[in-house]
């Protein structure tokens, strides 16, 4: 069986976004068709600064959003990065493999640099080299397939040339991966500014639907969702944006098609009754979840932990051999160990 890791970072609350783009398709496809790692990159938040009890608890309710989403414990993995040490042994490893050259044409690195500096922020050296860790997430699990949004292709990419150099140098330790992208609404765009992202850190959040936000609050944004000029509602996802990201996000809930829902609409206000309602039922059954989980704490804990356990299994067999690749002696107890019984 083929094995998928991916992950989301604990930086802000899940928007729909996340759960259109990546954690509807972990629940319906990938957790049953594959031997699927899901993780909380908690390590990947610190690129930039965090309040600790806000990083803690975000990490709490994202692990509790992913197991509300439907995944099954039973079925798939499910831990926080930072619970697995291998992720961070093998990820300097990695740096000795990659270049300056290579981090500093990561896409979004130039993008968060930029607003960090807008910001007046120093930036810190671990938002240079983070896609090194997140080539350590998917490498040390051996992982086939990793299923992300267009935005982190480049990232699988990088995981993919360290992986093949690494190999090249050392002896074939490294399976190659994938990335693999959903049809529809991989990427999901602000109801505000329709050519960006939906992400979890919106200052105003006036363009992001929350996967915690009450049915009126999702219905309200929907509604104030920016459009396009002109009345003709078109999918057209470069001359009109707003409109597409609108139908983009009603197939995406109805399980129909964005240029084919477009013909039955003649008016915007229409378009955004109909894709507010099909959100707000998308989202119905996520909440109540929710809701359930967080009054059995000690539940969302358990499986946390067997799944620290169970990641932990299966990422050190790799990651130490990783290590005697690269000429790293063992540990001296395990030398003494291995020479006392022959």
């Amino acid at each position: 069986m083929k094995r998928v890791f991916s992950g989301i970072q604990p930086t802000g609350h899940l928007t729909l976004g996340n759960y259109l783009g990546a954690l509807r398709r972990w629940v319906e496809s990938d957790q049953h068709q594959a031997d699927a790692l899901f993780c909380v990159v908690d390590l990947h938040a610190l690129t930039v600064d965090q309040d600790p009890a806000r990083l803690r608890r975000l990490s709490r309710q994202t692990a509790t959003l992913m197991l509300a989403a439907g995944l099954d414990p039973e079925v798939c993995t499910v831990f926080l990065q930072s619970h697995v040490d291998e992720h961070t042994r093998l990820s300097y490893l990695l740096e000795c493999v990659a270049t300056d050259g290579e981090m500093r044409r990561m896409i979004q690195y130039k993008e968060k640099v930029a607003r960090q500096q807008e910001r007046g922020a120093s930036v810190r050296l671990s938002l240079l080299t983070y896609p090194v860790l997140m080539a350590a997430d998917i490498l040390g699990y051996g992982a086939d397939e990793v299923p992300v949004g267009d935005d982190q292709v480049q990232h699988v990419e990088l995981a993919r040339d360290l992986a093949v150099r690494f190999n090249q140098r050392y002896g074939h330790t490294f399976v190659v991966p994938k990335a693999t992208r959903p049809s529809v609404a991989a990427r999901v765009m602000n109801l505000q500014n329709p050519v960006t992202k939906m992400g979890k850190s919106d200052e105003s959040g006036l363009g992001v639907v929350y996967l915690l936000d009450e049915p009126d609050d999702v219905r309200k944004k929907v509604m104030r969702a920016v459009t396009d000029s002109g009345r003709d509602v078109e999918y057209d996802r470069e001359g009109r944006p707003g409109v597409a990201n609108l139908l983009e996000i009603l197939a995406a809930c109805t399980g129909g098609n964005p240029e084919a829902l477009a013909g039955g609409y003649e008016s915007y206000g229409a378009l955004k009754k109909d894709t507010a309602e099909a959100v707000v039922e998308v989202l119905r059954p996520v909440q109540a979840r929710h809701r359930e989980l967080c009054a059995d704490p000690a539940y969302v804990e358990g499986v946390l932990r067997d799944g620290a356990e169970k990641a932990r299994a299966m990422a050190r067999p790799t990651v130490d051999a990783a290590y005697r690749a690269i000429g790293l002696l063992p540990p001296l107890f395990e030398t003494a160990l291995s020479g006392a019984g022959r």
